[in-house]
């Protein structure tokens, strides 16, 4: 299955205007790399800027597809078999060293740092880095509790 043709709407709750996250560029049981193109209709947007909110929550919704994946079978490429909700429960760190402009393309990297799971929920931590270029813009570490509705 190429990666690239997936639908990401499909497997996060989001829809626009809060939808964060473009495409999935790579995704393993460990890690994911996704990008966002920021265009002018962002809602996000402060001075022609994606706004530290906004680069949080791009970050939380990238780095919630590495524990959110296991939800769903490998051959469910429409993500219709779970509907699934998310919450960060908590940012134990966010460094921002500059805010991306419209127009421009960031790619954010996330790895899983540890999970547990209940049988109800998972509990995570992860940690996600951001980049426009090669250029690092943001650093972040956050937790989340996901579970299925």
């Amino acid at each position: 299955m190429d990666i690239s043709s997936l639908d990401i709407s499909n497997f996060l709750p989001h829809r626009d205007p809060m939808l964060m996250v473009t495409s999935v560029l790579e995704i393993d049981e460990n890690s994911v790399s996704t990008q966002f193109h920021i265009s002018e209709d962002c809602v996000f947007l402060k001075d022609a800027k994606l706004s530290e909110t906004g680069l949080i929550e791009n970050a939380a919704q990238a780095a919630s597809g590495i524990v959110g994946q296991t939800f769903f079978e490998k051959d469910d490429v429409e993500g219709t078999g779970n509907k699934l909700v998310g919450y960060i429960s908590a940012i134990k760190k966010v460094e921002i060293f500059e805010l991306p402009k419209v127009g421009e393309t960031i790619i954010t990297k996330a790895k899983l740092i540890s999970r547990f799971d209940t049988g109800e929920m998972t509990m995570c931590s992860l940690e996600a880095e951001t980049f426009v270029a090669e250029k690092l813009i943001v650093s972040s570490t956050m937790n989340f509790l996901i579970h299925e509705v």
